[in-house]
């Protein structure tokens, strides 16, 4: 009979199943304590990490990389022809180089690493705050902690070589009285003792400890790493950066831990590559030198082959002077010819440099190649003059090109002998290194808080919303009655019964909870009972008999301080009234009301008992109550016992109701088998505990064993900003309500 409603609100129920941002909103605002908490605790360690992180501090040096001023042979007119980016990439890459970087490392021992053991978390903040009052004040230990450093301890060595298996491993040195130490591994074991000074060298192990200040028992961890490994750490934490395009300014920044380290560091660094410039610069010119002093005796030979044939001429031909046409015309060749010697000269040194595809070289014959052109232009001038003209003319051209070639090649020789001996590079260091000591780069404090409040409300909020995505419990009654099931009543939580229920708990349930009916008659649950006992006076008019039973889709409802309260407030009003606890599982109503559990329900269907001795006077006028006796091994089959349905009619007819508290309904079969034998049958569900699909699942199985569901009963309803559905319009705002304990 009651399948079609339940389809039909059930496709209801999916066709609006959409977000609801008021909903969502209000979610928010009901645990909004919970958020501040979380979104507290998460800026509270964010203050604590800005505090106690150590302080990483940036040193900054400036390059200036200036552009070449000229090949020794004079090959940078040609590149600068061709357009050539700007150097600053290239040096760059040079700073960084390993070689650079590998020499740095080396001479300040970088791959040695030394760490003095603080206590955890707040050992380097109080190190930090160590003010010694004299050089090489140690702070005393803490609680006689001496194992670790507190502030002031300093260990320096200059030397320090291991075998393979320990490079990388963290190895402890712990100090000693008088200068004394000791070397462990990482497992404890000794590997070496010795003194402040002292050369060590046993196992394969070189030490020596330069410098060691610390108290009698601290412990300093030291690793040596690979020196390739180290290489590449300050590789990647170097920063260089050009600042402004084709400016020429190289910005270098390097970060630490500690400031003197840093500046040390990247000093080193700066000093090394400007170093490196000039020895590079220095082997260019020496490589040209030699190339020229390679060719001056050649040319040499020449020059005086040149003139020994002009002399042998002249004396043979008796002509000592040449024509004024001819003349004009030699000092044009002898300068082309110059031209000439020179470009072969840089083509015979770009050989060495370039391929004939680079296009420098290429530009070069070019102008090689118009310069022949012109010569070749002067030689059918030539041809026109006289026979004994063009001899003299050819003889003294040979002979001033001569003489110019090897004049220029003698100056450029005496040129580069002193570019390498006063060589400087192309680069210079203006600003060294240094560190702003007031500034940190890191933590950034504002910023880590900032984060950390924002992960932390972020989380809170995540969290709240997850919960409530899982938490598919009905909040609001109204989506009950869209299932074809009303809601007879809503009862808030009571605050009062929870604190009740809680010393209960903690007194381990030998505690009798009073009934919030009898001691809290003016609590807000309590007024839901009373507007409940005036709905079921009019819905049991009509109904085969005065018994009513209560039952829930599941444990946890609070169906049984629904009963035992209800019967109360019931029997308040003038009716006798019988409570029975039909739960004979784990039915408690005995311990509410302060009864032993024997002589109750299964014992009377059993047969071990009467009525007259199971039925016990409550300290409520007209309330009687039945215990659910000693758990029987089967209680279903005790309640489809005939006994039960003669116990049914015997005390329907001496009381005027009877309230039957029965086990959940979705669990066991024993409220399905009270339920035919009930006048009206109700259920007790529990705000945010029940999902819509287990109360219509609960109506099924009713209406599949052919017992008339009469409605729900909404039980422990949370006054929440979320909810549709409350109880803030009857104006009691000053009362606290949450869900059920019962």
């Amino acid at each position: 009979m009651q399948q079609a409603p339940v389809t039909k609100s059930h496709e209801h129920e999916d066709d609006n199943d959409e977000i609801d941002l008021m909903g969502l909103l209000g979610t928010l605002i009901d645990h909004k304590w919970l958020i501040a908490g979380v979104t507290g605790v998460f800026m509270a360690a964010g203050v604590a990490y800005a505090l106690l992180a150590t302080p990483v501090y940036q040193a900054n040096a400036l390059v200036q990389v200036e552009p070449k001023k000229g090949d020794p042979l004079g090959f940078s007119d040609i590149g600068s022809m061709l357009g050539k980016e700007s150097p600053s990439t290239t040096e760059i890459e040079l700073i960084k180089s390993r070689k650079n970087i590998g020499a740095t490392v080396d001479n300040l021992k970088l791959d040695i690493t030394v760490e003095p053991n603080r206590f955890p978390l707040i050992g380097e903040f109080v190190a930090r705050r160590f003010k010694p009052e004299a050089d090489g004040d140690v702070a005393s230990p803490v609680l006689g902690m001496n194992s670790y450093a507190w502030g002031g301890e300093q260990l320096k060595l200059a030397k320090l070589e291991l075998p393979q298996e320990l490079l990388g491993k963290k190895l402890s040195l712990v100090s000693g009285v008088s200068g004394t130490f000791t070397l462990l591994d990482d497992d404890d074991n000794l590997l070496t003792k010795g003194k402040v000074g002292q050369y060590i060298s046993e196992h394969g192990i070189n030490l020596q400890v330069e410098t060691l200040n610390a108290n009698a028992g601290t412990i300093f961890t030291v690793v040596r790493n690979s020196r390739f490994n180290t290489i590449m750490d300050l590789q990647k934490s170097l920063d260089v950066a050009e600042r402004g395009k084709d400016s020429g300014m190289l910005g270098l920044a390097l970060e630490d831990k500690n400031p003197a380290v840093a500046i040390q560091t990247l000093n080193e660094i700066a000093r090394l590559y400007v170093q490196q410039n000039v020895d590079r610069t220095s082997a260019e010119t020496a490589q040209s030198l030699g190339f020229l002093k390679d060719q001056l005796p050649q040319v040499r030979k020449d020059l005086e082959k040149s003139e020994n044939a002009l002399n042998a001429f002249q004396i043979r031909s008796k002509s000592i002077d040449i024509s004024l046409e001819a003349k004009a015309i030699l000092d044009q060749i002898v300068a082309l010819d110059t031209s000439i010697s020179a470009l072969k000269l840089q083509q015979a040194e770009m050989d060495r440099k370039f391929t004939p595809q680079h296009p420098a070289y290429r530009a070069l014959m070019g102008q090689l190649a118009e310069l022949i052109a012109k010569q070749n232009r002067l030689a059918k001038q030539v041809a026109g003059l006289p026979t004994t003209q063009q001899e003299l003319l050819s003889l003294t051209r040979d002979v001033k090109v001569s003489t110019e070639i090897y004049t220029q090649l003698l100056n450029k020789s005496q040129e580069l002998d002193v570019m390498r001996a006063g060589a400087v590079g192309n680069v210079r260091l203006i600003d060294t290194a240094d560190v702003d000591l007031l500034s940190p780069v890191k933590p950034k404090k504002s910023l880590i808080v900032v984060i950390a409040t924002l992960l932390g409300a972020f989380l809170g909020i995540g969290y709240v919303l997850f919960r409530k995505a899982l938490n598919r419990g009905v909040e609001n009654p109204d989506d009950i009655e869209k299932l074809g099931l009303p809601v007879y009543a809503s009862i808030p939580f009571s605050s009062l019964q929870k604190v009740e229920d809680d010393k209960s708990t903690k007194g381990r349930g030998t505690r009798v909870t009073p009934l919030l009916a009898s001691s809290h008659p003016t609590d807000l649950a309590v007024e839901g009972l009373r507007s409940l006992r005036t709905s079921l006076h009019f819905a049991m008019l009509e109904a085969d008999n005065n018994r009513l039973m209560i039952s829930g889709p599941s444990p946890k409802v609070g169906k049984s301080f629904v009963s035992s309260n209800l019967a109360a407030v019931i029997a308040q009003s003038g009716q006798r009234v019988l409570l029975v606890d039909v739960d004979m599982r784990k039915g408690y109503i005995h311990k509410m009301f302060g009864f032993e559990v024997e002589n109750g329900l299964s014992d009377l269907l059993a047969k071990r008992c009467d009525l007259n001795t199971a039925t016990h006077q409550t300290d409520v006028e007209n309330l009687y109550v039945i215990t659910r006796g000693q758990v029987p091994p089967n209680p279903s089959e005790l309640l489809m016992h005939k006994n039960f349905t003669e116990f049914l009619e015997q005390v329907s007819a001496n009381y005027d109701l009877v309230i039957l508290d029965t086990p959940p309904f979705l669990a066991v079969t024993d409220a399905a088998i009270v339920g035919r034998q009930s006048g009206t049958n109700m259920i007790v569900t529990r705000f945010e505990l029940n999902p819509a699909r287990e109360v219509e699942l609960t109506m099924r199985r009713f209406a599949q064993n052919g017992i008339d569901l009469k409605g729900a009963i909404f039980n422990g309803v949370e006054k929440r900003a979320s909810a549709k559905y409350g109880y803030g319009a009857y104006g009691y705002y000053n009362y606290e309500y949450k869900s059920d304990s019962v």
